[in-house]
């Protein structure tokens, strides 16, 4: 659906407002490769790739209709708007997931080598012990769900803290009722610990808790 200045749920401090196209977890898997190509770069710097090197990262079949996969997550996440509220930025910033892209050329055909401009305000946002490769491997080994998104946001908190179900209920965005989320929840926490990036959990009540492995 398209949002028009939703509040995101955040939890800790800073505020998110976001107005664009609900973004998809397409778009996460994109946004996480893209940034671990740009940390290489100065901030404000073009970062260019092979569509192919970068589809066969994020594990996708190798074809036409994954390159317009591609296209589609870049160009859904540049005609997006966000209002940030952040400490690390110390500033209420706004702006786009990506300022611009080029992978045509005049004749409409694929350019052998793509272009992506990541404003320098998202780039300071992201810690790089979130983008290191065995998260991306991890990322990558979950499918697309509750768990996908729960270590999305606990990849970015070395020692979590406990959490109320109704926080990540919200978190998730799931239509889902408190008592078919909290049963949902437990599954995908099982799946993180699984996939070895949790070493423990617990439900104390209403509180989750978490130890990531490190």
């Amino acid at each position: 659906m398209f949002m028009k200045e939703v509040e995101i749920a955040v939890i800790g401090d800073g505020q998110v407002i976001y107005r664009g196209e609900e973004l998809r977890q397409d778009d996460e898997l994109v946004w996480m490769h893209l940034m671990h190509l740009i940390k290489k770069s100065p901030l404000g710097e073009c970062v260019e790739f092979t569509p192919y090197s970068f589809i066969k990262a994020l594990g996708w079949p190798i074809k036409g209709q994954s390159y317009e996969r591609l296209r589609n997550c870049l160009s859904r996440m540049q005609a997006t708007a966000l209002r940030i509220q952040s400490k690390r930025l110390h500033s209420f910033v706004s702006i786009s997931l990506i300022q611009k892209f080029m992978s045509r050329n005049e004749r409409n055909e694929n350019l052998t080598r793509w272009q992506v401009w990541v404003g320098k305000e998202m780039q300071l946002l992201f810690d790089e012990e979130f983008l290191t490769k065995v998260m991306w491997d991890t990322r990558r080994s979950l499918p697309d769900g509750i768990a996908s998104k729960l270590f999305g946001y606990w990849a970015s908190h070395r020692k979590p803290y406990p959490v109320k179900v109704e926080t990540l209920l919200k978190l998730c965005g799931s239509g889902m009722q408190a008592k078919h989320f909290k049963a949902e929840l437990k599954r995908a926490l099982e799946l993180l610990k699984k996939s070895g990036f949790l070493e423990a959990w617990e439900l104390k009540d209403e509180l989750v808790v978490v130890v990531r492995r490190h």
